[in-house]
């Protein structure tokens, strides 16, 4: 985090804080977006087959199924690319997002 704030443990990180200095302000609403679409894209996965067998009667359903989880997809890549491309400008800088950052990002509580 930058000098004048702390992280702990077991928390998120405050709203438009970033990391270290050279972190983009737009890099950690674009990973908190990426963690929250790659679970729900997950998650759908399961039932997407299903949705499908249900919707196989209406080709236009079937359609406008394919074109949602087809976006979703379009989406998850894009975060994914600004996402490097965010990383990359803090690494050319020499610097490291600490570990703290990132377990507050995946809300990760130790046992």
């Amino acid at each position: 985090m930058t000098t004048d704030s702390t992280t702990h443990r077991n928390r998120k990180p405050p709203l438009g804080v970033t990391p270290t200095d050279s972190t983009p302000r737009w890099l950690v609403a674009v990973a908190r977006c990426d963690r929250a679409l790659s679970s729900w894209f997950i998650g759908a996965g399961f039932f997407f087959a299903p949705i499908l067998l249900i919707l196989d009667p209406w080709p236009s359903a079937v359609a406008v199924a394919w074109i949602a989880i087809s976006l979703s997809g379009l989406w998850l890549g894009l975060l994914g690319a600004f996402m490097a491309a965010g990383l990359a400008r803090v690494l050319r800088a020499g610097e490291v997002i600490p570990d703290e950052f990132w377990i507050g990002l995946l809300d990760y509580r130790q046992p």
